[in-house]
């Protein structure tokens, strides 16, 4: 099995790191060979807060997954989430260099370096620069240029920037373990990759991954990305809630709020599993006894829990997630709707909440287009882990066909090199005088 044909994820969340290793078939099939997750530690809504223990519970997930695969990774995919991330939309224009009027794809990165041109904080690095459309001596609405004919190049993106230092901690913490970053991709957009199909895109549709500290939202319109934001609440808010409510421990308010919203894996259920669950719904009283509870709690009331606790919390998510849809100006045109994934996205009550606020059709969505070991991870969970692996095989050839650009050289070559590489720089510069 040749190493080209590997590709590797590692989603550094909030509450899990997950570490994926897949191959690629000549297709561009993505099937699945390592899978490792493991309880995040060092990190605090999205990003490295202890380098030491993040790069340790990195480094375990790395390995499993290794293990699983029966193969070492040298390149990797990595998800960078966290309240640091900041949009917005940038235009470039250039005249068509080539004497035919034909348009090159040198003209292409011309325009898009022309569109990326702006003033940013010493603190921001670019992450992303996604093409939203092109526009050819006043025509609009044009997806690939090269080889048309016109005079005028303009092009019309979408900028998603991070915080340098908490980039740096990711990139320090992943490379100290001998693997190379291929790429950082933000969150929601590697969600994206993994749950929206391209005719949700094209109509306009409202990503939003509720992870364990933050919600990411990512909002697409006539099928490219046109907003992203990062919301510093997530799905540990709704368990703190459940533990200060009921007085258990954190543990035990995780358990009952999993087994509270234990829709089996696949929202997409078989009509028999639907029925078996909506029974199970309808009675108010729910047994933990069976949950092995360090409390001794038997039963809790299934509406207190829901309608006094839970809901509350989601309603306030859901409220955030309006304001930024309203902050991006996007609002009237994304008629598919919202699509939830993400773990919080199967708590009870996420699909009835959202509807009710921001008055939009809803529904969870979970990971496709991926085979082979996938059983435990096609639950919207994995939504980013997955959307990495298909990142690293779309988004790699959509860059180096000049349509997705990352800013990531730029800010690795600010990052000291580990390693014999970084002892062989050391020795050269030592003869220079």
């Amino acid at each position: 099995m040749s190493r080209d044909h590997i590709v590797s994820s590692i989603d550094i969340g909030t509450s899990k790191i997950t570490t994926l290793i897949a191959n690629v078939g000549e297709d561009n099939s993505v099937r699945v060979i390592g899978v490792a997750t493991v309880t995040s530690k060092g990190l605090r809504k999205g990003q490295i807060v202890n380098i030491e223990e993040a790069t340790g519970a990195i480094s375990e997930s790395l390995e499993a997954a290794e293990r699983m695969a029966g193969t070492s990774i040298g390149k990797t995919y990595v998800s960078v989430g966290g309240n640091h991330i900041a949009s917005l939309n940038s235009h470039g224009v250039v005249a068509v260099a080539e004497p035919d009027r034909e348009i090159s794809q040198n003209d292409v990165k011309r325009v898009i370096d022309a569109a990326k041109a702006i003033s940013l904080p010493s603190s921001r690095d670019i992450l992303h620069i996604i093409p939203r459309g092109y526009i050819v001596d006043g025509q609009d609405g044009i997806v690939d240029p090269v080889n048309m004919t016109g005079v005028r190049l303009e092009v019309d993106t979408h900028l998603i920037t991070g915080g340098s230092i908490a980039i740096k901690n990711i990139y320090r913490s992943v490379e100290e373990l001998g693997v190379e970053i291929a790429g950082m991709v933000f969150s929601g957009l590697a969600s994206a990759y993994a749950c929206l199909t391209d005719t949700e895109k094209e109509l306009g549709a409202v990503l939003v991954d509720i992870g364990g500290g933050t919600t990411d939202v990512a909002i697409y319109v006539d099928g490219a990305l046109s907003y992203s934001s990062v919301i510093p609440i997530g799905a540990i808010n709704i368990t703190k809630d459940v533990a200060a409510g009921l007085r258990v421990s954190l543990e035990s308010a995780e358990k009952i709020k999993l087994a509270l919203g234990a829709l089996p894996k696949n929202p997409m259920l078989p009509e028999e599993d639907l029925k078996e669950y909506k029974k199970t719904a309808e009675k108010d009283d729910m047994d933990v006894g069976g949950l092995h509870l360090m409390e001794d709690l038997r039963t809790v009331s299934r509406k207190t829990l829901i309608d006094g606790i839970i809901k509350p919390r989601l309603n306030e998510i859901f409220s955030m997630v309006g304001l930024e849809i309203k902050k991006s100006g996007f609002g009237g045109m994304t008629p598919s709707g919202i699509i939830l994934t993400g773990g919080g996205a199967l708590t009870a009550g996420a699909v009835e909440c959202a509807r009710r606020n921001l008055a939009m059709p809803v529904h969870v969505s979970v990971p496709k287009n991926v085979t082979g070991l996938v059983d435990e991870i096609m639950t919207p969970a994995y939504a980013a882990s997955i959307g990495l692996l298909l990142y690293a095989v779309k988004g790699e050839k959509i860059e180096n066909g000049g349509t997705v650009f990352t800013g990531m050289n730029r800010i690795g070559e600010r990052i000291p090199v580990k390693g014999i590489a970084g002892k062989l720089v050391d020795l050269v510069k030592s003869f220079l005088p």
